[in-house]
């Protein structure tokens, strides 16, 4: 087990050095922290904890649920959306000197490059992540850390497609036999689909995404949505989704399966961060320590599906290894330039 931990943290670090090239001045991370029934009394004094997250709710909430059966006292309210959704609301909150969240998580890397920039998070190094988490997936500043990682792939419903028939590459999903079958998530809302299309971009050119528009797919906006279209069988095939929730889906007997698609699967990281200006600052501290706890990584990984960078996390049998699967990166530091360009492009042919 060790080995294939080693090899999912190699495969996962090798897409990640990317992010010290975002431009930004970088300092001496603060020392890391442990809990310690200080911050625990003042953090059941202040009594809530507000968590701004793009990860799937039925996680997140399974997260919230945990913290507080630890730490009685203490609520978590989760507020889920996706990704481009939480960038907005925390940009147009702060942009109004409004401080409603504590701890903020999403699977765009791009946007903790503009978060950091303009000073919006707090420093802090749970230990954790001081011990464990290779350097290329956390700021050296301290700033924030991968909480995550997933796939976005390639899926069907296997009561109406079969084995042999379903798509093995992004190439097969344009044969004329999946128009009207298909469904797809939205880079415009989802961090993990402009995550994906950037990358797909890069490895098939927009000439496959023009294509693939003339498919007559079904638009949703959540990774979380093709998955579930799925399993409730509007559609035969997802042409990208979370990998996560077709884990959960498949394992609770939902008859979907996973497509490694031949030229690559996008991969993204979500990163959390502790905001600057929390309002809940002592609850703030002790839950984003307990995100990267061991325990909560194996909780999101057993329950999510989601990849995880702490050594002790063992993966479920059946899960495909990373080293088993080949990966598309996208760098962050390149797509933050090109994401509204991107957009234009993409309700070019798939609509807002």
């Amino acid at each position: 087990m060790m080995k294939r931990r080693t090899v999912l943290s190699g495969a996962l670090v090798s897409g990640l050095a990317l992010l010290s090239a975002g431009g930004l001045a970088w300092a001496q991370a603060p020392a890391p922290y442990e809990p310690n029934q200080e911050m625990i009394d003042a953090a059941k004094k202040e009594g809530t904890v507000v968590w701004y997250t793009a990860t799937d709710v039925q996680v997140s909430e399974k997260v919230g649920n945990a913290f507080e059966a630890k730490y009685p006292g203490i609520k978590v309210q989760v507020e889920r959306s996706g990704s481009e959704r939480v960038f907005q609301r925390i940009s147009q909150e702060y942009g109004s000197g409004i401080h409603k969240a504590d701890v903020i998580e999403t699977s765009d890397a791009v946007h903790f490059l503009l978060f950091k920039r303009q000073g919006w998070l707090q420093p802090a190094v749970p230990s954790d992540v001081a011990k464990s988490w290779p350097a290329q997936v956390k700021d050296p500043d301290g700033q924030f850390a991968a909480y995550r990682a997933h796939l976005s792939v390639i899926g069907y419903n296997t009561q109406q497609v079969k084995k042999e028939e379903a798509p093995k590459s992004h190439a097969d999903l344009l044969d004329p036999k999946w128009r009207n079958r298909i469904v797809k998530a939205h880079p415009g809302y989802s961090g993990t689909i402009m995550t994906g299309t950037h990358a797909l971009s890069e490895a098939l050119g927009w000439d496959y995404f023009e294509k693939l528009g003339k498919q007559r797919v079904m638009q949703v906006q959540s990774s979380t949505e093709p998955p579930k279209k799925l399993a409730q069988g509007e559609r035969s095939v997802m042409a990208d989704g979370n990998e996560y929730n077709m884990f959960m889906l498949k394992e609770s007997g939902v008859p979907v399966e996973i497509v490694y698609a031949t030229e690559g699967t996008p991969i993204a990281i979500g990163h959390a961060g502790l905001l600057k200006n929390a309002p809940h600052p002592n609850a703030a501290k002790l839950f984003y320590a307990f995100l990267f706890s061991r325990d909560t990584q194996q909780l999101i990984s057993d329950v999510g599906g989601l990849r995880s960078f702490h050594p002790e996390v063992k993966e479920k049998e059946g899960r495909t290894p990373l080293s088993k699967i080949k990966i598309l990166y996208s760098d962050p530091a390149k797509l933050e330039p090109q994401i509204e360009e991107i957009k234009k492009k993409y309700e070019v042919n798939f609509g807002t």
